[in-house]
């Protein structure tokens, strides 16, 4: 896509749909910190933006079934209804049946009112596209609304981008209401929006790029872990460029900025600069992050604290 062309696709003052990939807060003993999450989910959803439970952000990969259940409880009793929610489905390492695997446990997060978001598993990575989307096909038939996600094994190595031709075929999956694209590639996600207003202008791709967080602009909507960072910021951002305010502009750049420190490698240490930041201005008891969790260095406090600074937050 040549400069003029991306240029020509922005879309000036388009209502932004926004969900946070909420972080899963720890206390200093390593125990969840479920006050602290409760709390989030509040500010997340008082901000106007919308919960993902139990994705990368709130280490699905690391949580028992039971804890991944007690998760979506808690965003339950927060949320009463007041707003849809999204919540990871992580099969991974589980031995049985694809197709029952996953709705088994889309059926538990339908039971507490969200929406399931498909994870990958590396046992369709070799798979060919026809048989990729009747996976798809047959895992979302008969609910009212599922989610896909693309991850990119920079994030987590069950994770796998798919070529166009899966791509197409999921699109056209009547349940399957909108997918994340987590490639950290600006050209390809620009691709995947071009084919979703060729097939299917309702479908929903939600920006995963931490790293070019303005593909809203150009018609993605997102679901993303930096904004579990703060939510309000973001809600703010996106109400500006509805309004054509370019404020939106600042505030972008210093969104941006806290991104590419946050998500720099390796990146699935990003959850532990995201607890550095949760904790400096006061919202969860500790920097801790899940005890299997890739670690920043010691100095890590001092950068967030640049990247809050810019975003207005005092200590």
């Amino acid at each position: 896509m040549s400069i003029e062309s991306r240029h020509e696709a922005r879309r000036l003052r388009r209502k932004i749909t926004g969900y946070a990939a909420c972080l899963l807060p720890f206390n200093a003993d390593g125990t969840i910190a479920r006050e602290a999450f409760e709390q989030a989910v509040a500010r997340t959803t008082d901000a106007g933006l919308g919960c993902a439970v139990n994705m990368d952000t709130g280490y699905a990969n690391y949580l028992t079934a039971a804890e991944r259940t007690q998760v979506l409880g808690w965003t339950k009793g927060v949320i009463q209804g007041r707003r849809d929610f999204v919540a990871g489905v992580f099969v991974e390492g589980l031995e049985g049946d694809l197709v029952e695997l996953y709705r088994r446990q889309m059926d538990e997060i339908v039971s507490f009112g969200g929406t399931p978001i498909l994870f990958q598993t590396t046992r369709f990575h070799n798979w060919s596209p026809a048989e990729i989307v009747d996976l798809y096909a047959k895992v979302c038939k008969g609910y009212d609304a599922v989610f896909g996600f693309e991850l990119g094994k920079m994030f987590a190595p069950n994770g796998m981008i798919y070529d166009e031709e899966t791509v197409r075929g999921l699109i056209q999956i009547r349940e399957l209401k909108g997918m994340k694209h987590s490639s950290l590639d600006r050209g390809m996600e620009l691709r995947r929006l071009e084919i979703r207003d060729e097939i299917r202008p309702e479908f929903m791709i939600f920006t995963g790029n931490d790293l070019g967080i303005d593909m809203v602009e150009y018609g993605s909507d997102y679901l993303l872990g930096l904004a579990a960072f703060c939510p309000e910021k973001f809600a703010e951002r996106d109400a500006y460029w509805e309004a054509g305010d370019d404020r939106y502009f600042e505030l972008n750049d210093a969104l941006q900025y806290l991104g590419n420190v946050g998500f720099r490698a390796p990146v699935p240490a990003y959850k532990h600069s995201c607890a550095v930041f949760q904790h400096l201005i006061g919202r969860i008891p500790s920097s801790e992050p899940h005890p299997q969790c890739p670690r920043r260095p010691e100095w890590e406090a001092g950068i967030i604290m640049d990247c809050a600074a810019r975003l207005g937050y005092s200590f």
